[in-house]
């Protein structure tokens, strides 16, 4: 599924209610630097050229919406058809967006939804800082299984340079998790065992996030085969951090 158009919605968001969308991605393909094998837009299409809106189109497009909509949103939320931090213009795109949301909708939180691939770009971390959420996402403690879900561009990144790019945030972001099974090209997935969870709670307390995210498959995948994982061991899943004082959200 892919998002036909710079803004869309508002949707209902699972986690954050009712949300306006922003792709800053080109509108008929994936553009990203994960291949997740459970992400709804599917896998990136490979191209030469990929035309992403330019600032002033995000901003016309964004105050068209705004100006025009019986109900405020709760959230405006950066997502759509891939990694939105790799637009070249993504920090002057925040300031625009900010600007847009004080004058028609103040209430509303600006969220950006990331794979946490960008965060060693200081300018990136800049416009992140100024936004009421940083959603970012770390799927595994372990290699093997990020590069098996998260199928990274970069064949070299490593769980330790993510995690390495989420400390200077000191704890002021949401970590977000996706948990599952299944199988991919003949090798099985489950970032659910005990090893991987271990790993995983490693590293939410060296982070020490102000909020978790987890979450399971929802909608189609391009993997057919994975499995979703039931709200009553996501549920088990949350506990050990839910009793260390952790803000937990369980969407399943």
């Amino acid at each position: 599924m892919l998002f036909d158009s710079i803004v869309y919605g508002p949707i209902r968001s699972r986690r954050l209610g009712i949300s306006l969308g922003i792709n800053l991605m080109p509108t008929d393909k994936k553009l990203c630097t994960f291949n997740c094998i459970y992400c709804e837009c599917g896998f990136n299409t490979p191209a030469l050229y990929a035309r992403i809106p330019t600032r002033e189109k995000v901003r016309e497009a964004l105050e068209s919406t705004l100006s025009s909509m019986d109900i405020q949103p709760d959230v405006i939320t950066f997502s759509g058809n891939g990694e939105p931090t790799l637009h070249p213009k993504f920090a002057g795109i925040i300031e625009d967006i900010i600007a847009l949301r004080d004058r028609y909708c103040p209430k509303a939180k600006v969220s950006v939804l990331s794979n946490s691939t960008q965060l060693g770009r200081e300018s990136v971390r800049e416009a992140l800082m100024k936004c009421d959420n940083r959603i970012l996402k770390l799927d595994s403690g372990i290699d093997s299984t990020m590069q098996l879900i998260d199928q990274p561009v970069n064949k070299d990144l490593t769980v330790a340079r993510i995690v390495d790019m989420l400390s200077p945030f000191k704890g002021e972001f949401t970590l977000q998790t996706c948990f599952l099974r299944g199988e991919y090209k003949g090798q099985r997935i489950d970032n659910t065992s005990d090893a991987e969870l271990e790993a995983w709670y490693r590293l939410v307390d060296r982070l020490h996030p102000q909020q978790l995210m987890i979450y399971v498959i929802d909608r189609a995948t391009p993997v057919e085969t994975l499995e979703k994982i039931s709200r009553e061991e996501m549920d088990r899943i949350a506990a050990p951090l839910i009793a260390k004082g952790y803000n937990v959200i369980v969407s399943a």
